[in-house]
């Protein structure tokens, strides 16, 4: 009976902070209809910056509060609701995943930078003080954090109900035009929300550390605790997140109580927060959201079938060229860009023609590889199975979010990911003891192409086959309505169509293709492991994606080869690695909002250098006396 109670009060305790964290991504969704990915990020930031404050600088512990809660984090909230994130609660969802993902990256790899990895202890607030309670001990650090939670809730609840300053709050979602009409400020109402959600999220940061340490990724990901919790209230009411926070932490805390630490059922109890926000999210009903879609998104012009043999061609000729005089390590991140830039491929399938956002892309990958390796057949059969049980994974994912569209959608395959994360790819049963499978080089028809640079040309001509088909379809009538139905689902329901078993054909279509790459990445490396698919991966890859030109097959190489390039400087450039990791995040937050954005500035700057050759010039010394004289003849009707 006293475990019970033991854990119950842990239990308490986590999910206290999980609602404080929480609640400000209900606030800022609420008022601005932006749901923050980087929330978490920016919670583990505030958290660095009160340990630097606390125990590096040596303030005191209540002075480093009030300066990192009430100074730097509603100044950083403020700065990104100006900067950042004005206006996108009526863009499409790509956009806003992208530019809230790049966030995430880009604070990530601030703090790396300027906290560089090493062993760092936080201390609890009143660390030592604690009271005890049915012969359990609990500390004040506890004991503050629940009460926290309660007035946070209570506080919120009355600014959002009780206050002219909530009252505008909510007009400004409902309707700006009509708030400015009555003297409000829909901009500087953005402003505050912000600022208050980046101070809960700081709030939860520091109050978590004690728990999990201060850690880049941790802290970042325990912020999928509090969507759960905010998908639980629907985004929207503030009571039902607690009450979906108290009841995750206490879950939660019972299965690392009472679930065996081995087996199958040891992955429960680390992908638990998945479990519950992919069962609230499927379970629940479907809160209507404004960034239903992707919505309003100029695709790419396509190319004609001429200009494309002529790219593909000269893409499979550079491939050869660079097999032939480039050695083994820098041919297998030739391979890698290929790999990256067929799982963009799909995501040019799903996201750009679509309109369907995946958060999970490198996890089917993973599946093709995990398959294709298990079998132990290096043959094309072997890779077409592979490639149909990541397909078959993608359907039984998209049917049980049939009803979903946007960002429940994206949510949903989230936590799909960490599902397959905690409780397959860590699994003893799925990549070994040793974490790490061998697989060996694809064989064709009888051929074996056992050196590197043969795979990677095998693997560039899977590339170019990916790439026609995709614009193969694009150009067909299935490709037409792909388009409709991204721009205008509510209209294409009218005409009759069933956009549903659609989805899940496309899912299926998409994680296909993904699971093709992931196998030939297995053949190239030789052996896999569980973090090579990792879904922290996927957020990178959507956010290159869509930066390059996630509705063209030009964009998936160019994202493919920057993806495959951000290690490579990273590696090379240790001390600036957190700088390059920053750069990209920022810089995809700078470039987001274009969805096709590097590869229409290409197609631009192409346009422009084939009219320039194609303008006839003048000579100098031909005068416009000189040029021959055009006539232009009058109808006799006119000239009468």
């Amino acid at each position: 009976m006293d475990s019970v109670v033991s854990f119950t009060i842990l239990g308490l305790f986590t999910g206290a902070a999980y609602a404080i964290a929480a609640s400000g991504l209900v606030l800022t969704y609420t008022t601005t209809r932006v749901f923050n990915i980087a929330h978490g990020a920016l919670g583990m930031v505030m958290a660095f910056i009160f340990w630097d404050f606390s125990q590096r600088q040596g303030l005191p512990t209540w002075l480093a509060l009030v300066l990192v809660l009430g100074v730097v984090a509603p100044a950083t909230g403020w700065a990104i609701q100006r900067f950042v994130t004005r206006g996108l609660g009526e863009g499409p969802v790509s956009v806003t995943l992208v530019v809230t993902v790049g966030l995430l990256v880009g604070c990530i790899g601030l703090a790396t930078q300027v906290w560089p990895p090493e062993s760092r202890t936080p201390l609890p607030l009143f660390n030592g003080s604690g009271v005890e309670l049915s012969n359990t001990y609990v500390t004040a650090h506890q004991l503050i954090t629940v009460l926290l939670a309660g007035m946070v809730a209570l506080l919120l609840y009355l600014l959002l109900t009780r206050t002219r300053i909530g009252t505008a709050m909510r007009a400004s979602v409902d309707n700006p035009e009509l708030l400015k009409l009555f003297g409000g400020k829909p901009d500087r109402v953005a402003g505050l929300a912000w600022a208050i959600g980046t101070s809960l999220a700081a709030l939860g940061g520091i109050l978590l550390t004690p728990v999990v340490g201060l850690s880049y990724y941790d802290l970042t990901l325990l912020v999928i605790n509090a969507y759960a919790a905010a998908m639980l209230g629907r985004l929207r009411s503030l009571p039902l997140t607690l009450v979906g926070a108290m009841g995750l932490g206490i879950l939660q805390s019972y299965a690392v109580a009472y679930l065996p630490s081995d087996g199958l059922l040891s992955g429960i109890r680390s992908a638990m927060p998945a479990l519950f926000l992919f069962a609230v999210i499927v379970l629940m009903p479907q809160a209507q959201l404004r960034v239903g879609q992707v919505k309003g998104i100029v695709s790419a012009p396509l190319p004609s079938r001429t200009r494309q043999l002529g790219a593909d061609v000269a893409l499979v000729a550079l491939v050869a060229l660079l097999t032939a005089w480039l050695p083994g390590s820098s041919l297998l991140l030739v391979g890698m860009a290929a790999t990256y830039a067929m799982v963009m491929l799909s995501l040019v399938l799903l996201t750009g023609y679509g309109g369907h956002v995946s958060l999970a892309q490198f996890t089917f990958a993973g599946i093709g590889a995990l398959v294709y390796a298990k079998l132990g057949e290096p043959t094309l059969s072997g890779l077409l199975l592979s490639a149909l049980v990541a397909a078959a994974v993608g359907a039984v994912v998209a049917i049980p979010v049939l009803r979903l569209t946007g960002l429940y959608l994206a949510l949903s395959t989230l936590a799909f990911g960490l599902l397959m994360d905690k409780m397959i790819f860590q699994a003893e049963f799925a990549f070994g003891t040793n974490n790490s499978l061998d697989a060996e080089r694809l064989t064709i028809l009888g051929t074996s192409f056992s050196s590197l640079g043969g795979y990677v040309l095998v693997m560039t001509f899977f590339l170019v086959l990916m790439a026609f088909a995709v614009l193969a379809l694009r150009r067909g009538a299935l490709g037409r309505l792909l388009i409709a139905m991204r721009d205008s689902p509510a209209a294409c329901g009218t005409l009759g169509l069933d956009t549903r078993w659609f989805r899940v054909g496309l899912f299926a279509l998409s994680a296909g293709m993904a699971g093709i790459a992931g196998g030939l990445f297995a053949g190239l490396r030789g052996t896999i492991g569980a973090s090579d698919f990792q879904v922290l991966a996927s957020l990178p890859l959507l956010l290159l994606a869509v930066v390059f030109g996630v509705t063209s097959v030009t964009g998936a190489v160019l994202g493919g080869t920057g993806l495959m390039l951000l290690p490579v400087l990273q590696s090379t450039n240790p001390s600036l690695a957190g700088l390059i990791f920053g750069l990209v995040g920022f810089g995809a937050v700078a470039l987001g909002r274009d969805p096709n954005c590097l590869a229409n500035r290409l197609f631009t700057l192409g346009r422009a250098l084939r009219a320039q050759v194609r303008t006839p010039v003048r000579r100098p010394s031909e005068s416009y006396q000189d040029r021959p004289e055009v006539t232009e003849e009058v109808p006799a009707h006119v000239a009468s």
